[in-house]
């Protein structure tokens, strides 16, 4: 086997592993080839590569301007000197002078391998960045390959890139081990000095997000849209949802029959994670009462020196209900709505020591 077919064989087994597109290879190796030998020529712009597969050559060149009276060494040639590159070359002619690969040295050897290996870096992040940009703000399927003990991040393969799974994007309480096929959501894609940077998640309302996309078709097709989402990883997720079509009920949409939509989408979660999906409305008192579900809410007034807070009026017999544990449905429904929301008994009587202890 000649120099050339180890060449190219090397080029499609190349191709083949790291899923470079071969014309890419060739354009890397030959800008590789002239950004080499170009040290010999002073560093001027007068060499040219020309990679055939289809005939299987290497041809590496230098042209020359033929003229009268050598000015610069590296582009200009005396006619005498060009006849046997091309016979019958006259000053204002172009010859090609072809250079051999085998006489590049040791040296400009060790440069070339240096700037293919950069050139390979760098089309394989291009590569890289191109097919995940495409992925951004999706869910994907990644094998994790390696956990930190003392961190806890997470080192997962997506399609032979790695990245890291956080502990602060893992959900609370979920294990998992080598080999495991897990779902993660690429939330951000970015290149980046040392390669490019993918940031991924569990916990990011967006996950949420892509799961009902998925398992629910009527938002997939766009009869129900998802207009805000709030989330606490692992214990609750609050879904706003409404409906395009009058004859279309979008939360029993969302819910599924027997709620076997949303208990699909729990399993994906780690199966702890409680879903609620409520109606949106775009008149806010509406919608905050439904936020605060599943409380009794008696009254929703806007407060008259602050657009943005809401007093909310529960029955007493609701308000650690409306709060939640650890204020846990309070928060959640503000998050949801864009709102501060206070939240008092019908009675006006209000004890700290009850609020506290539901919002500790």
């Amino acid at each position: 086997m000649t120099v050339n077919e180890e060449f190219f064989l090397a080029v499609k087994q190349l191709e083949k592993e790291k899923n470079i597109p071969a014309e890419k290879l060739y354009e890397t190796i030959a800008n590789a080839l002239v950004t080499a030998k170009k040290h010999d020529f002073g560093g001027r712009d007068v060499v040219f590569c020309d990679i055939d597969p289809e005939r299987g050559e290497i041809n590496v060149y230098a042209r020359k301007n033929v003229v009268s009276e050598v000015e610069d060494y590296y582009t200009d040639i005396l006619p005498e000197d060009a006849q046997k590159y091309q016979p019958g070359a006259l000053p204002g002619d172009i010859v090609t002078i072809p250079l051999e690969i085998k006489d590049f040295g040791r040296i400009v050897a060790q440069k070339v391998k240096h700037v293919i290996r950069q050139g390979l870096r760098e089309v394989e992040q291009n590569r890289q960045s191109a097919e995940f940009q495409g992925k951004n703000q999706e869910i994907v399927s990644a094998v994790v390959q390696g956990i930190d003990a003392k961190t806890g991040n997470i080192t997962i393969e997506i399609n032979k890139t790695e990245a890291i799974l956080p502990k602060a994007e893992q959900i609370p309480g979920e294990t998992f081990r080598i080999g495991d096929t897990i779902k993660v959501f690429i939330f951000d894609v970015r290149s980046a000095e040392k390669g490019l940077r993918i940031r991924i998640s569990r916990t990011h309302s967006g996950f949420v997000k892509r799961l009902l996309e998925t398992e629910v078709p009527e938002i997939a097709d766009g009869t129900v849209e998802i207009r805000a989402i709030a989330r606490e990883a692992g214990s609750r997720t609050k879904v706003a949802v409404i409906s395009n079509d009058e004859n279309v009920d979008p939360v029993g949409a969302c819910i599924g029959q027997r709620g076997s939509r949303i208990d699909n989408i729990r399993f994906i979660l780690g199966g702890d994670e409680k879903i609620d999906v409520i109606p949106y409305s775009e008149d806010t008192a509406k919608f905050i009462s439904a936020a605060l579900a599943p409380a009794e809410i008696l009254k929703v007034e806007q407060d008259e020196n602050d657009e943005i807070v809401y007093h909310v009026t529960v029955p007493d017999n609701q308000l650690s209900l409306a709060i939640g544990n650890k204020g846990q449905n309070a928060r959640l429904a503000a998050k949801l709505t864009n709102k501060k929301i206070d939240i008092n008994p019908e009675s006006g009587f209000y004890d700290p020591d009850k609020a506290a202890e539901a919002l500790s």
